[in-house]
C-alpha cells in the first residue's frame, strides 16, 4: 500500500485561488491523455502518486478523458481506492463536461440534464462522493446560460461539487456566467482556458475580468501540446503527435515556428532551465494565473516541471527578448 512522502509539501508551491479561501498547487496534474484504458495502470500509479508525492494535489479530469471516453476517471478512481484513499482530504479532484460524451441528444452541450447526468456517473467512475471543482467544459451557445449555471449552482447543493468554475469561456461569456451565479449566490471559483507562450489570447482582457471578480486561474497546454519542448528544434520526429500529417499540429510547426522554438530554447538554456520550465515559468510569471495544468507521460517529466517553480521570474530584458521573438508586444 502507498505510503505518501513525509517531505510532500516542502518543494511545490500553493497560492490562493482567487479571492477564495482555497489554496492550489502551482501545477496541477491533467489526465488527458494517459492515463486512458489503452495504458499501463501501474505507470498510471506511479505518475498520479509521484505527483502526489511532489505536492501536486489538484488532478484534473473530464468525462471524455481516455481514450476511450471515461476511461480516464476509471483509472483515475482505481488508483484512489487502491493508493490514496487515505489522503482524499488533502487532494483537490476536478471533472469537467460540455464537450461529446455519449450518443443521442442529452449526452452533449449545457443543459442541465447532460450536466448533472454526466457528473453523476463521473462520480460512480471515480468512485467518488464529490469532486473538489466541476466545471461547464464549454459555453453551449444553443443552451441559455441560465441553465447551464443554474446546473453548476444545482451540483453544489446538493454536496455533489465543493465549488464550480467555468473553462474556454470568452470575457464576456465569463461576465455573464459569473453575473448568474453570484445572483444564485454560488461562487463561480475559477476558469479553466488554454494559454502558453504560443497562446495568449487571455492576457488581452480575461486576466483583467477574472481579476476584477476575484476568481482564480487554472490554464491547460502551456506547453502548446508539446511545442515547447525540444522535440521539435530540427523539425517533426515521425512518432511525434505532429508527425501524423493528418493533426492540426502537423500544420502549426513551419519553420518559422521551428526557428522561434529555438530562440526560447536559448534563452531558456541562459536562464538554466529546460524549453518545458521556462515556458511554464512564463504562464506563471504573474500570480493571477495560479496554476498550469501539465500533462505527462512519465515520472520523469512530472520532476523536471516541478523543478520550473525555482525561477519563475524574468526579467525586462528576457520578456522583450520573448516579446520580439514571438512578434508581441
Amino acid at each position: 500500500m502507498y505510503k505518501a512522502s513525509s517531505e510532500r509539501y516542502d518543494r511545490m508551491q500553493y497560492i490562493r485561488c482567487g479571492e477564495s479561501g482555497l489554496l492550489l498547487p502551482r501545477l496541477a496534474l491533467g489526465l488527458w491523455q494517459n492515463f486512458g484504458a489503452e495504458q499501463d495502470l501501474n505507470k498510471a500509479k506511479n505518475m498520479v502518486c509521484g505527483a502526489f508525492d511532489l505536492g501536486i494535489t489538484y488532478f484534473d479530469l473530464a468525462n471524455n478523458y481516455g481514450p476511450p471516453p471515461g476511461s480516464a476517471e476509471e483509472t483515475f478512481g482505481k488508483i484512489v481506492k487502491e493508493e490514496l484513499a487515505a489522503y482524499r482530504d488533502e487532494m483537490i479532484i476536478a471533472t469537467k463536461a460540455g464537450y461529446t460524451m455519449w450518443d443521442g441528444p442529452y449526452g452533449v452541450g449545457g443543459s442541465k440534464k447532460y450536466l448533472i447526468s454526466s457528473l453523476d456517473q463521473s462520480l460512480k467512475r471515480m468512485g467518488l462522493d464529490y469532486v473538489d471543482i466541476f466545471y461547464s467544459h464549454r459555453y453551449d451557445e444553443n443552451t441559455p446560460l441560465e441553465e447551464t449555471m443554474d446546473a453548476l449552482a444545482t451540483v453544489v447543493r446538493q454536496g455533489k461539487a465543493l465549488y464550480v468554475g467555468i473553462s474556454n469561456y470568452k470575457p464576456e461569456q465569463t461576465k455573464k456566467a459569473y453575473k448568474i451565479l453570484h445572483q444564485m449566490g454560488v461562487r463561480c471559483l475559477i476558469h479553466q482556458p488554454s494559454y502558453s507562450m504560443f497562446n495568449r489570447w487571455i492576457e488581452e482582457e480575461l486576466l483583467d475580468v477574472l481579476e476584477e471578480r476575484g476568481m482564480g486561474c487554472a490554464v491547460f497546454s502551456p506547453l502548446a501540446q508539446g511545442l515547447l519542448s525540444t522535440k521539435y528544434l530540427s523539425g517533426i520526429p515521425s512518432n511525434s503527435r505532429a508527425g501524423k500529417q493528418q493533426t492540426r499540429m502537423h500544420t502549426q510547426i513551419t519553420e518559422e515556428t521551428v526557428a522561434q522554438i529555438r530562440q526560447l530554447n536559448e534563452i531558456a538554456d541562459a536562464r538554466g532551465q529546460s524549453l518545458p520550465q521556462m515556458a511554464l515559468a512564463w504562464v506563471l510569471r504573474e500570480n493571477r494565473v495560479q496554476t498550469a495544468i501539465i500533462g505527462a507521460s512519465s515520472m520523469l517529466q512530472i520532476e523536471e516541471n516541478v523543478d520550473a517553480l525555482q525561477n519563475l521570474y524574468f526579467t525586462r530584458g528576457e520578456i522583450v527578448q520573448i516579446n520580439d521573438i514571438l512578434k508581441q508586444g
